[in-house]
Order: structure tokens, then sequence, then C-alpha cells
């Protein structure tokens, strides 16, 4: 029964993964605004304050890192929407009268999330390579990128799927997200942290975006990591842990009112 459970469970998945697919084709515009921002503010950082900073490489190869989560961040706002529509429109409701398994309806979302975000990612780096980004990362390295990035967009898609089921309209669930925009920000994404005030650089230096981006800036420009590919790690790999297990509980809870 639990193999028959476990079938059910990955064959209704990938049903509500196409539906979420054929959403990001049909609907383009969603999928170039998550692109279109973060280049514009890429090369808005690169070309207009760039010169001014220092970070001891060229800033382009700096900021790099910190565009791509910022990019992702824009996307886990369309998660968050997504589900926040689909609940108040009534769409979860109507399956739920379905042999649909449960967990599919969120793991569609989460599958056409992380779709969505590696294009655009993707794009977001073919477009740095023409303003001047030039990676030296190896084949491994590379993997190790893409396995941290992979890892980070899954707990981004689970929290803002928990985002999008406590919101109880759209316009609430995007506000939710701002979280995940802003915390690039304060980080070591466009400076670096021993440039920001005592007080502030306490929180950028301990704030789970600032291991996951020197992380990736190491991997692929080959800065200094230290222990922060452990921290990145740590922190979103519970970040995933955790947000996946309250989602499904909050999911639970609202099916049952």
């Amino acid at each position: 029964m639990k193999e028959l459970s476990i079938t059910w469970a990955l064959h209704d998945g990938w049903v509500m993964f196409r539906r979420n697919l054929k959403h990001i084709f049909r609907n383009p515009e969603s999928l170039m605004v998550s692109i279109f921002l973060p280049v514009m503010m890429m090369l808005l950082f690169v070309f207009v304050f760039g010169g001014a900073i220092q970070t001891g490489t060229e800033y382009v190869n700096y900021i790099v890192p910190g565009i791509i989560i910022t990019c992702v961040g824009y996307g886990s706002s369309m998660t968050a929407m997504s589900v926040t529509q689909d609940m108040v429109g009534g769409l979860f409701d109507r399956f739920r009268s379905m042999p649909i398994h449960p967990s599919s309806l969120l793991v569609g979302h989460v599958a056409g999330s992380f779709v969505r975000n590696m294009i655009s990612t993707t794009l977001v780096i073919l477009v740095a390579v023409l303003v001047g980004f030039r990676p030296n990362a190896s084949f491994i390295e590379w993997l190790g990128a893409l396995g941290l990035l992979s890892l980070f967009l899954l707990s981004i898609s689970w929290l803002s799927v928990i985002f999008g089921l406590l919101a109880k309209n759209i316009e609430t669930a995007s506000a939710f997200s701002f979280i995940i925009m802003f915390a690039p920000y304060i980080s070591s994404a466009f400076v670096p942290t021993e440039t920001m005030p005592s007080w502030l650089h306490a929180f950028a230096e301990n704030q789970p975006m600032t291991p996951l981006i020197d992380t990736l800036r190491g991997l692929l420009i080959g800065t200094p990591i230290g222990n922060h590919a452990w921290l990145a790690i740590v922190w979103f790999g519970g970040i995933l842990l955790v947000s996946f297990v309250v989602a499904m509980v909050i999911f639970k809870r609202r099916n049952r009112e």
C-alpha cells in the first residue's frame, strides 16, 4: 500500500507539474518580468555604481551571484501568488473532490517554480556574460554551484508556498515575499559586508544569504569560501525541511476547513 501511495503521489505530482509548466509558457509575461528586473538591476549597478565600489575584483564578477539570488527572489513571489490564486479561486476545493493525491497540488507548484527560476537564472547569466562576467569555474565547481542553487530554489519555493497558503488574497501573497526579495540587499550581494556599519555588519554576516552568495562567488570566480559552503547547506537544508513540513500541515488544515 505504501508503494502504491508513493506511485500515486508521483503520478499526480507529474500531472500538476505539467499544468504549471503550461502556465509558464502560456503566460510568458511573468517569466519576462522575473528576468527583466534582475537584468536591469545588474546593468544599473555595473555601469552606474560599479565604478565607485571597490571589491578587489571586477565588479560585474562580484555582483552576479547576488543578482542570481535576487532573480530567484522575484520568482518566489510568483509562486506565492499562484498558490493563493488556486486557493481563493476554488481550484484546490474542486481537486479535493477528485481522486488526486493532496501533496501533488503543492509539488506541482514547487516543480513549476523550480523550472521557471532555472530558466530565468540561465538567461540572467547569459546576459551577465555579455556585459563582462567571466567565471573561471571548473566543471566540478559548476556542478557544485548548480547543486547549491537547486537547494536554494527548492527551499525558497516551499517557503513561498507557505506564504501563498497563509495569504487571503494575491496582493498579500506578493507582499509576504518581499522579505525574500529584500534579504540579498543586506548581505554580501552588492558590497562587502565589511563596509557596512558595525550593527548592520553583524546581521549581514550572519544571515543565510551571505554564506550562500559567498559560496557561489567562490565556486564561480575563485574567491575564498571558508566555511560558508557548510553554513549555506545547513541554512537552506533546514529551511527546505521546515518549510515542506509546515506547508503540508497548513495545507491539510485548510483542506479540513
